[in-house]
């Protein structure tokens, strides 16, 4: 993902002199062509994230078009405060990008789990959440939040999904994409792993499950109708996402259902429980102890839709 919004930003940055792309000492071989072609509209402001924050809002305030950009938890958590005073409170043009998602850098540790973002990112006013699920979703919700106005979290996987596009589909902001049809039950699923939920919807289909699969690239705002159709059309709904349950797509969705007229026959959430992840490794392997990879969530949907325990 990182690559492909890399891509796109250097396609958006020639059109637009404007735009401004600010890293806290990260990038180095994937900035090199961009800080060649775009050297005045690139930064390094060394690791620093805070003064990052604020160096982007006073940047947007006098009309650029900002991007910052780290590992992560760095972007976003170590300077929540600039975040919400600085950025969101003035609806500052300043794009935030986490590389790094859920355990993308699992092997470095508590530090790169960004396994809570999503919930506190949320939780601010004036701000665009959005979690692409695969490459093509990346380079839409790169354009899409560079013409956002105010301040947007871009938050990107080292894993993806197969997200290719319909003959002439158009990505929008806060509007759902179905990627698979299906009546018996509704994932709901946000970020890279989309790949594991893609196989979860293969080996159900074997047993008689068709399952309707349902990219929520955009957290905040949330595509409310699409969920409640999914509940009143499928009847059983179950959220994935590579986060804490508690504030993140689960929680979304729940209130949403909630404070609706539809209710699901069955609904589950599933992503990592309430405590730290402490163990270390690469993605795939901790999706596995945090039962987050295609088996698991396989049997959790099955157990689920036949009652067992």
């Amino acid at each position: 993902m990182r690559d492909h919004f890399i891509k796109q930003l250097e396609i958006l940055a020639e059109k637009n002199p404007k735009i401004l792309l600010i890293t806290a000492d990260l990038g180095f071989g994937v900035f090199d062509e961009y800080q060649k072609k775009f050297a005045k509209q690139f930064l390094n402001i060394g690791v620093a994230e805070q003064n990052m924050t604020g160096v982007a809002t006073g940047m947007a305030l006098e009309g650029y078009n900002v991007f910052t950009y780290s590992i992560a938890n760095f972007p976003t958590l170590r300077c929540l405060e600039q975040i919400r005073n600085d950025a969101c409170y003035h609806n500052a043009n300043v794009k935030i990008v986490a590389i790094g998602a859920g355990f993308s850098y699992g092997a470095l540790g508590i530090s790169h789990h960004a396994t809570e973002d999503l919930a506190i990112m949320r939780s601010l006013p004036e701000i665009t959440v959005v979690s692409p699920c695969g490459i093509w979703e990346t380079r839409e919700a790169t354009e899409a939040i560079a013409k956002q106005p105010g301040t947007c979290y871009l938050r990107l996987d080292k894993s993806y999904g197969d997200d290719s596009p319909k003959i002439g589909e158009k990505f929008e902001l806060g509007k759902a994409r179905i990627l698979r049809e299906g009546t018996d039950c509704s994932i709901i699923v946000t970020g890279g792993i989309l790949e594991e939920v893609q196989k979860v919807a293969d080996k159900l289909a074997k047993d008689g499950i068709e399952t309707r699969i349902i990219s929520m690239h955009t957290i905040k705002p949330l595509d409310k109708d699409n969920i409640i159709t999914a509940a009143q059309e499928t009847s059983n709904i179950i959220t994935v996402e590579e986060h804490i349950v508690n504030g993140g797509l689960g929680g979304a969705t729940a209130e949403v259902l909630l404070e609706s007229d539809a209710r699901p026959n069955k609904f589950l959430r599933i992503g990592l429980g309430t405590k730290f992840s402490s163990k270390v490794g690469d993605q795939l392997y901790l999706r596995k102890q945090y039962e987050i990879d295609s088996d698991s969530i396989y049997f959790k949907i099955k157990r689920l839709l036949c009652n067992k325990k």
